[in-house]
């Protein structure tokens, strides 16, 4: 499987959206310290992943979701989590 997973920093509240093949490692190395661009953003919060068949689906979703528009829609599909967040 190739999962799409949307983190949101507990730090500055910020997303990161990333793409792999293996999550729970991915969450690990997140965690860690061990991903450059999120070190120094910890801790994180899961707040979205999905998973497809397909590595092609995948990327497309995880270039949309770090679009402008992507990131309005993951707003509007995740406005309860975000809401309950704060």
């Amino acid at each position: 499987m190739f999962y799409v997973y949307i983190l949101q920093s507990q730090k500055d509240k910020k997303f990161y959206i990333g793409f792999t093949t293996n999550l729970k490692k991915r969450l690990k190395d997140h965690a860690s310290g061990g991903t450059k661009s999120t070190k120094s953003r910890r801790p994180f919060k899961l707040i979205y992943y999905e998973a497809h068949i397909s590595e092609r689906d995948a990327r497309r979703q995880e270039r949309y979701f770090k679009t402008q528009k992507g990131k309005s829609t993951l707003r509007q599909m995740l406005r309860e989590a975000l809401i309950n967040n704060y």
